[in-house]
């Protein structure tokens, strides 16, 4: 298995592009599963999530193909397989963007159970409740969702809870309905707006991404298109951080400050002098990070995807910082290996009270999800020492080249077996 090593100290400097976003680029390659013309996608990121989703709509019947790693053509003209088996999506939560696309083209689909990072429960009643209301009927049985529908209808839907990948899946599914869907408490995040205006581009009619409600006017087919990934916001987040952790200065392009408000205000406060333009953010470290408080919320909130890059910089900054998480019952998880690092962190409930101290130690500590690894990389590059992190791959699902990228920037970090 795989485990990168790091020896710390040293601040980052430097210049590099952000990669497309990966939460945005998934639910656009479901969209082609909706139209049999092809679908041509640009800044798509190489990534194992994105891998695995090509893979899944492969062997549904897509023909893939791809001028350069960041460009690719999908064209579903014959879907020849509606299930999602269990062993293509066991590592993957978004494979369940696969249930709206198929069941409002094709009028059925068996979708395994997702499965994904373990920091919560994240289920999907949601989705379920959803295509109930737009007359589906689905039944889950041996693990599985089954779902049958002649023709979607359109129908007023309120979510119960704000759903991120919920509000992508009826959104998708109600593009071909008839008549005019309304989706209420839908999630606001830009990777909706990104998707919204994919399915657009496609001939769709949707009105209201990025408020909380939503509107899709069924049209009876959508069409080709050419669509262009939006920037990953976390991953601009997550090197913007370890900038600041580490007290360097870093200018990153291809990137939308707009995107991630609250996270640069939280970076702000802890002593971060940031410049932004278009395409651009270049941030600078005058002296040691002081402690912020935060708690994550659904956009534009405080992401909680950001949540465990910021405990890494509040571990070593001046003073004590309370950090509570509202999204994921089980994302605290990075403590125990933070702990191991001597960080002094105290958690009650779904809140972390983080004492600031000089230094971490480098120590050999386990990824155990997606944002608690980039945690772990930014507190290896501040350690004194050498870290060592095992089960890397939980990395590669979310972060395109991310040794190579920080390799530019001046750190020291490998990646061994």
């Amino acid at each position: 298995m795989q485990k990168l090593i790091i020896p710390g100290g040293i601040p980052l400097h430097g210049e590099i592009a952000i990669s497309g976003a990966k939460n945005a680029a998934l639910p656009v390659l479901c969209a082609a599963l909706l139209t049999q013309d092809s679908l041509k996608i640009n800044n798509v990121p190489v990534l194992q999530d994105i891998t695995t989703m090509l893979s899944l709509l492969k062997q549904m019947g897509t023909s893939i193909t791809g001028h350069n790693a960041s460009e690719i053509i999908l064209s579903a003209a014959e879907l020849t397989n509606l299930v999602a088996p269990y062993e293509m999506v066991k590592t993957m939560r978004a494979a369940i963007l696969v249930l709206g696309p198929l069941l409002a083209r094709a009028g059925e689909a068996n979708i395994s159970l997702p499965g994904g990072c373990a920091i919560g429960l994240r289920p999907v009643d949601q989705h379920i409740k959803g295509l109930q209301a737009m007359g589906a009927e689905i039944s889950i049985k041996h693990g599985y969702i089954h779902a049958v529908a002649k023709k979607l209808h359109g129908a007023r839907i309120v979510f119960d809870i704000v759903t991120v990948t919920g509000t992508e899946n009826l959104m998708m599914a109600a593009t071909l309905a008839d008549g005019t869907t309304i989706l209420e408490n839908a999630a606001r995040e830009p990777e909706i707006v990104d998707l919204a205006n994919c399915l657009n581009a496609m001939g769709a009619k949707v009105h209201g991404a990025g408020s909380d409600i939503i509107t899709i006017e069924g049209v009876p087919s959508l069409h080709g298109a050419e669509h262009t990934v939006m920037p990953d916001r976390i991953e601009t987040g997550t090197f913007l951080v370890a900038a600041t952790a580490t007290g360097g200065e870093i200018h990153l392009k291809d990137t939308d400050s707009h995107l991630l408000d609250a996270v640069l205000d939280k970076l702000t406060e802890a002593g971060a002098h940031i410049d932004s333009g278009e395409n651009w953010i270049h941030l600078k470290m005058h002296s040691k990070p002081k402690s912020v408080n935060l708690r994550t919320a659904p956009y534009p909130a405080f992401p909680t995807d950001m949540q465990a890059q910021f405990m890494s910089l509040n571990c070593i900054a001046n003073g004590t910082a309370i950090i509570t998480e509202t999204i994921f019952e089980n994302r605290l998880m990075h403590v125990q290996e933070l702990k191991r690092m001597n960080a002094n962190i105290k958690v009650e409930g779904n809140a972390a009270i983080v004492y600031g101290i000089s230094h971490l130690d480098g120590a050999h500590v386990m990824a155990t999800d997606l944002r608690a690894s980039a945690s772990l990389v930014i507190a290896g590059l501040i350690a004194q020492g050498e870290t060592v992190i095992d089960r890397i791959y939980h990395l590669d699902r979310g972060y395109e080249n991310i040794e190579s990228k920080l390799s530019v920037l001046g750190a020291q970090i490998r990646r061994a077996r």
